[in-house]
């Protein structure tokens, strides 16, 4: 009976100091310093002791408890618990994930016990961010300027819905922005906050998606701002680029936000074209009357549908004297371009490079194709003529009498209007009394009078690349 009451005592004084043990959890050290989360990253680790090892219970579970963004603990958050009696020895290392809604400065953590129930202090604060969308977005139509009228304002806007060309952070509703202004190429200061941004001095403004101290991709382009009566200057974006690829579809054109719009293709207004964004797949010289209320901004655009660009050296009308040549190079940045040559419309057999050197006179044309990606061509088409012709060529003999022979000084066509040479022709005592750029073969337009001698003029032939060519003119009946 003895031996019973033994067994019992110590079983009770067992059962009591078990209920009754506690362990001591030590501050959690951090494995990290910020919590720069994103769907590609989104693990980080904690390590903690605890002691005596001996007072864990085999149901024992830790847990991470994590506060709210100030640090606070009174609404917070379990977001790692371990699987009983996994952890029985110290210290130990946790991994936990961070909340995708988290945003904040000061957030700490706690190591809480269950069995026996106990709870560590906080851990230093530590900024905490999870990334959700982390790549550059677009706002203002991708269009880098915008325009106010004196003593109004500009609207800047992040743009929606995303899609392919454009990961739009307003898909995500938890978000914040902030807007700065630039105060240099690498410094800016901050605005305001909010999904848009009302402008009233001119500068240069971006957007950034608000993760706080956590360096992050998310920012906008830069739109520069100015005052449509200090001089202000605008542009139209093309959707696809310019130039773009016209067998992908149609490209949108976008102009700066305002009140009304009108398009024009080439000078002739688009009916219908009253909206702020224009779809074609045309190339042209785009353009549009912006009324922003107060004062109004006209802009344009040289649309090009070739997907690459390029350029030749050489102007429309090209002269040389015999036994020159000229040599003609194209510049592009075509992939894979091919060149193909012609002279009267004949393709110049061998001529397959960026550069020909004409020899002879006549018209000359030259087609660059890229060959890889967007499959396009463009064409460049120049004169060469002589750069003079013979003495025999320019007349020194009229005779302006009505009968329909050399009643005016005709002159060979390179010269005459739409050449840009300029004709100049003077009396004999010096006195102009004809100069033009715009020669239509019709000198002289009223009779000259005269008696017994046959009066003499002078003339110079200035071509538009001052290549200059004199002679006399002698009138008779």
């Amino acid at each position: 009976m003895r031996n019973f009451t033994v067994f019992y005592i110590i079983l009770f004084l067992s059962i009591v100091y078990t209920s009754n043990a506690q362990i001591v959890i030590s501050t959690p050290s951090l494995g990290f310093t910020q919590a720069c989360a994103s769907p590609s990253f989104n693990t980080y680790n904690v390590t903690f002791s605890f002691s005596p090892d001996s007072a864990l219970a085999s149901t024992n579970q830790f847990i991470i408890e994590l506060s709210d963004s100030s640090g606070d603990f009174n609404n917070a958050t379990d977001i790692y618990t371990s699987p009983q009696g996994s952890i029985t020895t110290s210290p130990a290392t946790l991994t936990f994930s961070v909340p995708t809604s988290i945003a904040g400065e000061s957030y700490r953590i706690k190591i809480k016990s269950t069995a026996p129930v106990s709870s560590s202090s906080r851990s230093v604060p530590f900024a905490a961010y999870y990334k959700i969308q982390d790549t550059p977005f677009s706002i203002n139509n991708l269009i880098s300027t915008g325009a106010y009228c004196s003593g109004s304002s500009y609207l800047l806007s992040i743009d929606n819905p995303g899609g392919a060309m454009n990961d739009s952070p307003l898909q995500y509703p938890s978000l914040t922005f902030n807007w700065y202004k630039e105060t240099s190429q690498t410094t800016s200061v901050f605005v305001s906050q909010g999904e848009t941004l009302s402008v009233n001095e001119p500068g240069t403004y971006f957007v950034e998606t608000n993760y706080g101290s956590c360096t992050s991709n998310s920012f906008s382009n830069r739109v520069t701002i100015s005052e449509a009566s200090s001089g202000a200057s605008s542009e139209i974006s093309s959707s696809l680029g310019n130039p773009y690829c016209s067998s992908q579809g149609n490209t949108t054109l976008s102009a700066i936000n305002g009140e009304s719009y009108q398009w024009f293709k080439d000078g002739e207004r688009i009916s219908g074209a009253t909206e702020q964004m224009y779809t074609t797949n045309e190339a042209g010289v785009y353009s549009v009357n912006i009324d922003l209320g107060d004062c109004n901004v006209n802009t344009s655009i040289n649309l090009e549908n070739s997907g690459f660009t390029s350029s030749i050296d050489v102007p429309e009308r090209n002269m040389i004297n015999d036994g020159e040549t000229l040599v003609a190079t194209v510049t592009t940045d075509a992939f894979n371009p091919e060149f193909k040559w012609y002279l009267n419309e004949e393709i110049i057999s061998g001529a397959i490079t960026n550069s020909y050197e004409a020899t002879q006179r006549g018209s000359y044309k030259v087609v660059i194709t890229q060959t890889s990606g967007c499959q396009s061509s463009v064409e460049y088409t120049f004169v060469v003529t002589e750069a003079f012709p013979s003495v025999d060529n320019i007349p020194n003999l009229i005779s302006p009498n009505a009968d329909g022979i050399n009643d005016t000084w005709i002159i060979p066509q390179e010269y005459v209007s739409g050449t840009n040479t300029e004709i100049t022709i003077l009396s004999s005592q010096g006195e102009i009394v004809l100069q033009t750029n715009d020669y239509l073969n019709n000198w002289p337009e009223n009779s000259i009078d005269f008696n017994a001698v046959n009066p003499v003029y002078y003339y110079i032939i200035t071509t538009e690349n001052n290549q200059t060519k004199k002679g006399s003119i002698t009138v008779i009946k």
